[in-house]
């Protein structure tokens, strides 16, 4: 299973890669492994300005749907539109095509509350 050293994690599965003020959001090879082949994502909330811990959009998969979760704070600036024709991308692509949203950051000290790739391995090895 990948998970990259470069990235935070949270409980919930969603990665995060800070870049400056800003961050990118998606989910987890494992994540996506465990839902199966992904057939749609809804995020509505580019623009609003949402908490750590809030729904920012659904992932549908063939057997569930899910709701995905802020891993901090953060206004969403945008949407992954390649994710509307090629929701698969997740799948195959988890950590790069396959992104999400991209935030700005609102609170940089809620990163210290992620997981490291470590950290993340133990939470779904155990």
């Amino acid at each position: 299973m990948n998970i990259p050293e470069n990235l935070k994690y949270t409980k919930d599965h969603e990665w995060i890669k800070v870049e400056g003020g800003e961050a990118i959001i998606g989910i987890t090879d494992f994540a996506q492994g465990e839902l199966g082949d992904i057939v749609f994502i809804e995020v509505e909330t580019v623009g609003e300005e949402l908490d750590k811990e809030e729904t920012f959009g659904t992932i549908e998969a063939v057997k569930t749907v899910s709701d995905m979760f802020m891993p901090i704070s953060g206004e969403v600036l945008e949407f992954n539109q390649k994710l509307e024709d090629t929701p698969e991308l997740i799948n195959s692509d988890p950590y790069g095509n396959g992104w999400i949203i991209k935030i700005k950051i609102k609170n940089a000290s809620e990163l210290d509350d992620l997981l490291s790739s470590t950290e993340y391995a133990g939470t779904i090895n155990s």
